[in-house]
């Protein structure tokens, strides 16, 4: 017991036999709860595909403007070649914000839940 202070042991502490946690259940089948239920999840789905499908524009705007515009691999500013600033300074603020965006908007859904669902 190295560590402890001397004249100490150490104790092991148990919970009596039997009582195990268990989750909370629920009561009968509440088909109202279930449809809050399904349309939290259709409204969390529908905000992360919108979240995601501006992100994926969001790159494939950049990429076509790589693509079609040659020169600009040859412009620097800096010394730093423009596409890298574009991504610095462009793409991961914008990546930034939209998860915080995200966020508030997933815990703003799940409050609004919370508020229909409580009995």
């Amino acid at each position: 017991m190295s560590g402890d202070a001397p004249g100490r042991r150490r104790v092991r502490v148990t919970a009596p036999a039997g009582s195990a946690l268990r989750p909370a259940r629920r009561g009968a089948a509440d088909p109202v709860g279930d449809v809050y239920v399904r349309s939290l999840i259709r409204l969390q789905l529908r905000l992360a595909l919108s979240v995601a499908i501006g992100f994926l524009v969001l790159l494939v705007g950049l990429a076509v403007l790589v693509g079609t515009w040659p020169q600009i691999h040859e412009t620097r500013l800096a010394t730093v070649p423009l596409p890298w600033l574009i991504l610095a300074l462009g793409v991961y603020p914008i990546i930034l914000l939209g998860a915080f965006l995200f966020n508030r908007a997933a815990a703003r859904n799940e409050d609004r839940y919370r508020d229909i669902a409580r009995p």
